[in-house]
């Protein structure tokens, strides 16, 4: 059974458009579980569309930094972009336009909580991006989202500000991969008095970080600031996720 009509209509109410094929939204809203149990379901999933918005959210996302933010340098863009499309993130932005209510799921998937399931609403809204490219281009994408990231950015920014570096490191990397950076003594030189040490923080045995300082603690967190200014640090965590 395809979406109700008046669930299109609130939808669509809600993003402010109004959709030309009306089968990429309802596409947008089908998660692989109903069709696991509903084998005659004349659409498919939304896992391709998802794929496709996944895509267009972080060009949106880097473009708006790039914009919005014109002397940051790099380091910091690719954290405050991770911060902006990461799953928790997204799934707030769907549950601001509910639309975990409107999701097609399995029975199974519903019982066990699926209508507010991170993953999934993380999902929708990605695919709901992705339907919103193809139907209506990358303009209206961009107006939708530009609007969104604004005060997610500034809270982030100000966050950060707040947090010492291996705090904000162990924040992002748990928010992606629920695995704890681990921080490895590698080497030390220098008299007592004046010992330097060398420290690697490590993501399941991936260096993503190196930093040096007087004491273990110093040279920890300039471990953690050189794997935040590290522009593969989400590359790594993808790498990590995949495994």
């Amino acid at each position: 059974m395809a979406a109700p009509v008046e669930d299109l209509v609130e939808i669509e109410s809600k993003l402010g458009v109004t959709f030309r094929d009306k089968s990429l939204l309802q596409r947008a809203l089908v998660h692989r579980s109903y069709l696991n149990e509903s084998p005659d379901y004349r659409l498919t999933d939304n896992e391709r569309l998802e794929f496709l918005g996944d895509a267009v959210i972080d060009f949106v996302a880097a473009e708006f930094l790039y914009n919005h933010y014109p002397e940051m340098d790099e380091g910091h863009l690719t954290r405050l972009r991770a911060a902006l499309v990461r799953t928790e993130s997204l799934a707030a932005q769907a549950r601001a336009l509910e639309l975990g209510r409107y999701l097609r799921l399995g029975r199974g998937e519903i019982a066990s909580g699926g209508r507010d399931r991170p993953n999934n609403l993380c999902g929708a809204f990605e695919a709901l991006m992705g339907a919103v490219y193809l139907d209506q281009g990358l303009e209206t994408v961009r107006r939708l989202l530009v609007g969104r990231f604004e005060p997610v950015a500034e809270q982030v920014c100000q966050a950060q500000a707040d947090r010492d570096a291996k705090s904000l490191l162990q924040e992002i990397i748990q928010a992606e991969t629920q695995i704890t950076p681990t921080y490895h003594l590698v080497g030390q030189s220098g008299p007592d008095h004046d010992r330097e040490f060398t420290v690697e923080v490590r993501l399941d045995r991936q260096v993503i970080g190196r930093g040096r300082g007087r004491s273990k603690q110093a040279a920890e967190q300039a471990a953690a600031q050189d794997a935040l200014g590290n522009s593969d640090l989400l590359l790594n965590l993808q790498a990590v996720c995949k495994k």
